[in-house]
């Protein structure tokens, strides 16, 4: 069946844009240079600083599993926490570049993806020769485990719809619901300066077994039971938008831009990967009339 939608350009960055800061696992400093890149080319990591250099390119294919984080991995080599910079190429429409690191780890930040997307706007969008292949969802499915579930549905518009559902067992959190179109402007306004975001009791979890030791509570949301501490909020849902802003990074990960609308309930990085392998394989089947089910 053709797509009810016009095609349009691939997109890449006009010119390279970089940004810097500090990986919250490893704590070393990493340098990530956005470069253009060739049509159908996709988004491909270069970890630069290995001879020869590695290519990895960002599809669910190279995904391996880790705590908390989306990695990829490419004869024996990784790059780590890849979320937040590949939701910023697909909020803005960015269908191929090249991310060349000079470590294994993309940067903290400040939790959120707003330095890439600031990097991005001024580097600028060039769109290349040939037309997007996008995903278009037919047929509704959803996708359970781990206590959470995806379910997708035929979009409502020319992309992707997506809603997040959180219920977090804190008192400073709680239940919390946010729902955007994704568009270049919609993501960069509302999603992408949301914040990566735990509790006391999770940061004392890993600074005990070694992990994020660096790390303060005024480099991302640590909670209280009264709220953020040595921080503030900047909208009163940032957290359930934070979760969209990484489900948006981890469906990057079919590798095309993805027409449907999505709402996700207490998902993590683990079952958004699950949901894109079904993705794919639904696409590849031409949406058989039984695609409704659930999947556990």
């Amino acid at each position: 069946m053709a797509s009810p939608f016009r095609p349009r350009p691939q997109r890449t960055l006009r010119r390279p844009a970089r940004v810097e800061g500090v990986g919250y696992w490893s704590g070393r400093r990493v340098s990530v240079g956005l470069h253009p890149a060739p049509a159908s080319s996709g988004i491909v990591f270069v970890r630069a600083d290995l001879t020869p250099p590695v290519r990895i390119p960002a599809v669910v294919e190279r995904r391996v599993d880790a705590f908390n984080r989306t990695n990829l991995a490419a004869g024996g080599v990784r790059v780590e926490m890849v979320e937040h910079v590949l939701s910023s190429l697909a909020g803005l429409g960015i269908d191929c570049c090249e991310i060349r690191l000079d470590g294994d780890e993309l940067p903290g930040l400040d939790g959120s993806a707003a330095a890439y997307v600031e990097a991005i706007l001024e580097a600028g969008f060039e769109e290349l020769g040939s037309p997007r292949r996008p995903i278009v969802v037919r047929e509704p499915f959803c996708v359970q485990g781990e206590g959470g579930e995806v379910e997708i549905a035929p979009p409502s518009f020319e992309g992707l719809s997506a809603t997040y559902e959180l219920d977090y067992d804190h008192p400073a959190i709680g239940r919390q619901s946010f729902s955007l179109e994704i568009t270049p402007d919609a993501y960069g306004e509302s999603l992408a300066a949301a914040r990566t975001f735990l509790s006391v009791a999770e940061a004392d979890r890993l600074r005990a077994a070694g992990l994020g030791v660096h790390v303060t509570p005024a480099d991302l949301l640590v909670f209280g039971d009264s709220g953020p501490i040595d921080n503030t909020l900047r909208w009163p849902d940032e957290c359930a938008r934070h979760k969209l802003l990484d489900l948006v990074g981890d469906l990057a990960l079919a590798g095309r831009p993805i027409h449907a609308t999505v709402r996700g309930r207490r998902s993590g990085h683990r079952l958004n990967a699950r949901v894109v392998r079904h993705l794919l394989a639904h696409d590849a089947a031409g949406w058989p009339a039984d695609s409704g089910r659930r999947i556990a």
